[in-house]
């Protein structure tokens, strides 16, 4: 369950939006959280906090397949990433990783930036508690949700190799 504050954005926003490619030197995902989105929004990383998390329109995540945009996101503090459709590769990237993505084209109209939400990942739940509207995306299969309860695919797989 994630509760926070909603960061609202239009439509294609692409890897270089998120995380600059001159960041690109590093993996570590605070490190790139530290600049995330200062191309698209330079306040952005002053006012994020921990939980808030970022809504969008169509193609979020477009561009490059750089694992690095859904890293510096987590590293920002992002809790999951609510969007009317992703760029495959991104959304991939996205659950490699252990960052939460949802479709919900009715949640991103609903939502506006400031909004307070309360996600529920298990059951794609997506209460506005601003609003006080309930939305709805499609839960992650059984064995996605375990790979994103362990952080994403290798810290999934580490658990499975040790058991």
């Amino acid at each position: 369950m994630f509760v926070g504050k909603a960061w609202k954005y239009g439509r294609d926003v692409n890897t270089d939006d998120i995380i600059s490619a001159k960041y690109l030197v590093s993996w570590d995902a605070f490190e790139l959280g530290k600049n995330c989105m200062e191309a698209l929004d330079p306040d952005f990383i002053k006012n994020v906090r921990e939980g808030d998390m970022v809504v969008a329109e169509e193609n979020f995540g477009c561009g490059s397949s750089r694992e690095h945009a859904p890293l510096a996101l987590k590293g920002a503090g992002v809790s999951c990433v609510i969007a009317k459709s992703f760029a495959r590769i991104f959304y991939r990237n996205a659950i490699n990783i252990g960052l939460p993505v949802l479709e919900s084209p009715e949640a991103v109209e609903g939502i506006s930036t400031g909004d307070e939400l309360n996600v529920d990942p298990e059951t794609g739940e997506i209460k506005n508690i601003t609003t006080g509207k309930t939305f709805h995306a499609s839960p992650y299969p059984e064995f996605m949700q375990r790979l994103m309860n362990a952080g994403g695919l290798i810290e999934y797989v580490k658990t499975r190799v040790r058991s």
